[in-house]
């Protein structure tokens, strides 16, 4: 089965609707907080930061998703984070998800929350709760209320995420197939690390499937998408990724892992891989993405980390902002990264949209022409490849480069 991208986002599935709205939470001018809202109960799973300082909001979601295992609303907002705020922090969002829940007619155990920005404030409940009331009366499944949600969740973010696709699956009743939307949005530009990175993402499905496959399926899919973006090497105390499915396609339902179920993680995963490098190449001050393809490696896991160490290294990173093709970082990157190869067997490449340069084999830097590199290096994309010739694993990761905008942007990120 094919999977087709669409226009839109959250909004394409069926039954998802959107709004947002200006709740003055930090910004002025400008919309900071978002709602979606789906017109039936859903499947719920997700994946949350590793750092052990979670937001409140974060501790919220995890409840709702591991306990809970359902929901229909997910309110956010940008600006504060509403983390390092204790007992009080998680009040507010009890009081949110009432007021949520009592404002739209569900309950407020199926209210998601999230919350991205400054640490440390406390959120303004008053000005949340005003919120929640103008973007229930303003909800719409408009492709366009879609964009508008994620715009108004961006922080330090240039450009807003979203993404969707089509594809068919067995119709319910037995006769031919049905079409099924997924359609996702996420902001992240800094504060981004593997494990999970430092985001906020949400996936809307009409699919009908099993909750316990859709965290199974989401839980396989993050290592190779959100889990393989880098900017800065912090990992934020709000990240946040989940999958909301309310099965109103019609497809038969999803109960086992069989064809139907090998579809949609196909769908699920080029919906986070897009999120994932729209985020790595919105990274704070970049101005190229930076790709690092490792193949031919001797396992998965050993793929992973030395394609990470390379988009995170600061080296790297200022190599490319600098365009000097200096394969000796990326050799460096490779060797300091933990597991274990024989220098000698490793191929080192560049790639462009029309030339691909060899950097390095047969345990040598090769000669290489100057000129092509600075234009390959001069393009938006930049990409490597190291071709470990040690087995049959492949992995990719993404970052972009470090500039002088990146301290800028952080060096006054509260005041």
């Amino acid at each position: 089965m094919k999977i087709c991208k669409v226009p839109g986002g959250v909004t394409t599935p069926k039954g998802f609707k959107a709004a947002c709205c200006a709740a003055g939470i930090k910004y002025q001018g400008r919309t900071d907080m978002a709602m979606i809202v789906s017109a039936a109960p859903c499947a719920v799973a997700g994946t949350f930061t590793t750092n052990k300082v979670k937001a409140a909001p974060v501790l919220w979601d995890m409840d709702v998703v591991y306990k809970n295992k359902s929901a229909q609303a997910v309110v956010v907002n940008a600006g504060i984070a509403n983390a390092a705020t204790g007992k009080t922090g998680l009040d507010i969002c009890k009081q949110t998800a009432d007021f949520a829940g009592a404002t739209l007619g569900i309950p407020a155990g199926s209210v998601l929350l999230g919350s991205t920005g400054v640490i440390g404030p406390n959120l303004p409940l008053d000005r949340i709760q005003a919120g929640v009331k103008t973007m229930a009366g303003t909800l719409s499944d408009t492709l366009e209320a879609g964009t508008a949600a994620s715009k108004a969740i961006m922080t330090t973010d240039t450009v807003n995420k979203e993404f969707a696709v089509e594809f068919e699956l067995p119709a319910a009743n037995g006769s031919g197939s049905v079409t099924v939307h997924m359609g996702g949005m996420s902001k992240g530009s800094g504060m981004i690390h593997p494990n999970m990175c430092t985001m906020l993402g949400y996936v809307t499905t009409d699919c009908l499937i099993d909750q316990a496959l859709l965290q199974k399926a989401l839980s396989a899919i993050v290592p190779d998408t959100f889990n393989m973006i880098t900017v800065d090497g912090d990992t934020s105390t709000n990240d946040t990724l989940l999958v909301l499915a309310n099965g109103m396609a019609g497809n038969a339902p999803i109960a086992d892992t069989d064809e139907s179920y090998a579809i949609f993680c196909e769908a699920l995963f080029s919906i986070c891989r897009d999120l994932a490098v729209k985020m790595a190449e919105d990274g704070e001050g970049a101005t190229h993405l930076l790709e690092m393809r490792v193949y031919n490696a001797d396992t998965k896991e050993n793929a992973r980390t030395l394609a990470k160490s390379v988009v995170g290294s600061s080296l790297v990173k200022a190599m490319v902002f600098g365009k000097d093709a200096n394969c000796g970082r990326i050799l460096c990157a490779l060797g300091y990264a933990g597991p274990d190869f024989d220098p000698a067997k490793i191929e080192v490449h560049l790639h462009g949209e029309k030339d691909t340069l060899c950097f390095y084999e047969n345990g040598c830097i090769q000669a290489f022409d100057e000129e092509k590199a600075l234009k390959i290096l001069s393009e938006k994309a930049v990409r490597f490849s190291c071709n470990m010739n040690m087995g049959d694993q492949e992995a990719t990761a993404w970052g972009c480069d470090l500039t002088y905008d990146y301290v800028k942007i952080n060096g006054d990120y509260r005041t």
